[in-house]
C-alpha cells in the first residue's frame, strides 16, 4: 500500500458513511443519476456500496471502480441532503483507497505520472506546453485541422480536441514573485495563487483578478514559492501527491502576514479551503494547514465581503451566471457572484435554470468520461439558450472550457467569461 510519511490510512470513514439514511433525497441532484436512472450510479448508490467495501461484504471490483469513476464530485448531493452527508469527502477517500488496492495498466501508470506528478507541478514544462499549444493555435495549424474534418476520423479524440484550452502568451508566470500595490488607500494585503494550467490557459483572467483587487485596495503579492494546488491530484486519489503540493503552498504562504489568500478558481479554492482534510493525522502541518484552510477565499467571496469599489462604467449586456459546482456545493457560495454583478451599472441579469447542476467539466472528467460529460452539457445548454443571454458568466477555469465548449456545439456563439473579468472590464470603462 502506498502511504505518505506519516501514518494514515485513506479510506471512507465509517463515522462518515452512516451518516447517510439512504432517504434518496440526494438522487436528483445527481447528474449521472438523473442522465441513467441507475442506483448504482447515485450518491445513495455509491454510499452503499462504499459502506459494503469498508464492512468486508464486497471487494474492490471492476464494476465498484467503474461506479465511482462515473461520479463527477460536483458535491450537488451535500446541498441536497438533510443529514450532512459529506459526500466529497467519502469519494474522494474512496478513490484514493482504490489507487491503494489495485494495480492501473502500464499507460494508465505512465500517463498519471507525466501527468500529475510532473507536468502540473512544472513551471518549466508548462511553459513549454504553453509555446507548443500557442504555435499550434497561432500558426494556423488549428484551424486547418479543424476545417479538414480530419478529427472526425478520431471519434472520441476528435471531440477531445474541443477542449483543448488556448494557451495565452506570456504565461502569468512572469508575474510571479511581484506585487502590485493597491490603487489608493491599502486596504488589504492579500496572495493571489495562479494554479497551474490557468497560469498558461488563463494568464488574462489572472491579470484581470489583480486589477480587480488593485482597484479595491488590496496590495496584490503573487509569491514565487507557490505551486499547483493539488485539486485534480486529490480527485484522482492521488492524495500524497496532493500533500506534497499542499506542504510548499502551506510553508509557503501561511505566514506569509497576509490578510486572505485569494484564488479564482473553484475547484482550486474548495481543495485548499479542505487542506486539514489531508493533515489530519499529521501533528507537523495539522495546524498550519487549518490556518491556511481559513485564509483561503474565493474571490467572489472575498470581493462580495468588502465595501466594494462602485466606479464602474456601464455594461449594457444580458448576462447568466452559471454556478460551479465546488463554488456552490463544496464552498457554499452562491449569492456572492450575483451581488457582484448586478453590482455592475447597465447589466441586466438573467437567472439560469439549473444553474447548481453540474456543467460537466468536473476537473478532468470532460476528457477520461467524455461521453457522460457531453449529456450533461447539453442539457446545460438547453437551459443556458432559454434565458436569451449575450453573455455566460461562471467562476471556475474548468467550466468556462466546458461551456465555450458547449457554446460551440449547442449554443450561439456566446462568449463565456468569469465575473472578476466582467468587473474588470466595468472598471477598464470607467477610466
Amino acid at each position: 500500500m502506498a502511504v505518505s510519511d506519516f501514518v494514515v490510512l485513506d479510506k471512507p470513514q465509517q463515522r462518515d458513511l452512516d451518516r447517510c439514511v439512504h432517504c434518496g433525497l440526494c438522487l436528483n441532484a445527481c447528474p449521472t443519476y438523473r442522465e441513467l436512472g441507475v442506483e448504482m450510479d447515485s450518491p445513495r448508490g455509491r454510499v452503499y456500496q462504499m459502506n459494503q467495501v469498508a464492512n468486508g461484504l464486497a471487494q474492490i471490483s471492476e464494476s465498484y471502480i467503474q461506479h465511482l469513476e462515473l461520479c463527477l464530485a460536483c458535491r450537488a448531493c451535500e446541498s441536497a441532503c438533510p443529514s450532512g452527508v459529506q459526500y466529497g469527502r467519502l469519494i474522494e477517500a474512496a478513490r484514493a483507497e482504490i489507487e491503494t488496492k489495485i494495480e492501473r495498466p502500464a499507460t494508465t501508470k505512465f500517463v498519471r505520472w507525466l501527468v500529475f506528478r510532473n507536468l502540473l507541478p512544472s513551471r518549466t514544462l508548462l511553459r513549454i506546453v504553453a509555446v507548443f499549444l500557442w504555435m499550434y493555435q497561432s500558426l494556423g495549424v488549428k484551424k486547418l485541422v479543424r476545417a479538414s474534418g480530419i478529427l472526425k476520423l478520431f471519434g472520441k479524440l476528435g471531440r477531445l480536441e474541443k477542449l483543448s484550452p488556448e494557451a495565452q502568451l506570456p504565461t502569468f508566470f512572469s508575474q510571479y514573485g511581484k506585487v502590485f500595490p493597491a490603487e489608493g488607500q491599502r486596504r488589504y494585503r492579500v496572495a493571489l495563487l495562479g494554479g497551474c494550467i490557468a497560469n498558461i490557459s488563463f494568464a488574462r483572467l489572472n491579470e484581470a483578478t489583480v486589477r480587480v483587487l488593485q482597484k479595491n485596495g488590496c496590495e496584490v503579492v503573487v509569491p514565487d514559492e507557490q505551486t499547483c494546488c493539488g485539486a485534480l491530484h486529490v480527485h484522482q486519489g492521488l492524495r500524497d501527491d496532493a500533500r506534497r503540493l499542499a506542504r510548499r503552498n502551506i510553508d509557503a504562504l501561511v505566514n506569509g502576514g497576509f490578510d486572505a489568500i485569494i484564488t479564482n478558481a473553484a475547484g482550486c479554492g474548495s481543495t485548499l479551503k479542505e487542506y486539514h482534510d489531508l493533515f489530519e493525522s499529521d501533528p507537523r502541518y495539522e495546524v498550519a494547514s487549518k490556518e491556511f484552510s481559513h485564509l483561503v477565499k474565493d474571490v467572489n467571496e472575498f470581493l462580495a465581503s468588502i465595501e466594494l469599489n462602485p466606479r464602474m462604467g456601464s455594461m449594457p449586456i444580458t448576462v447568466t451566471y452559471q454556478d460551479s459546482c465546488h463554488l456552490a456545493h463544496g464552498q457554499k457560495i452562491r449569492a456572492q457572484p450575483r451581488k457582484l454583478l448586478r453590482s455592475v451599472p447597465g447589466l441586466t441579469f438573467k437567472e439560469l435554470p439549473g444553474s447548481d447542476l453540474c456543467c460537466g467539466s468536473a476537473g478532468i472528467y470532460n476528457v477520461v468520461q467524455n461521453d457522460m460529460a457531453m449529456a450533461v452539457l447539453e442539457k446545460k445548454m438547453e437551459n443556458v439558450n432559454r434565458t436569451g443571454a449575450d453573455v455566460i458568466v461562471t467562476a471556475n477555469p474548468g467550466c468556462m472550457i466546458q461551456l465555450q465548449a458547449g457554446t460551440c456545439m449547442h449554443g450561439k456563439g456566446q462568449p463565456v467569461k468569469h465575473v472578476v473579468e466582467i468587473l474588470d472590464e466595468a472598471y477598464g470603462k470607467a477610466n
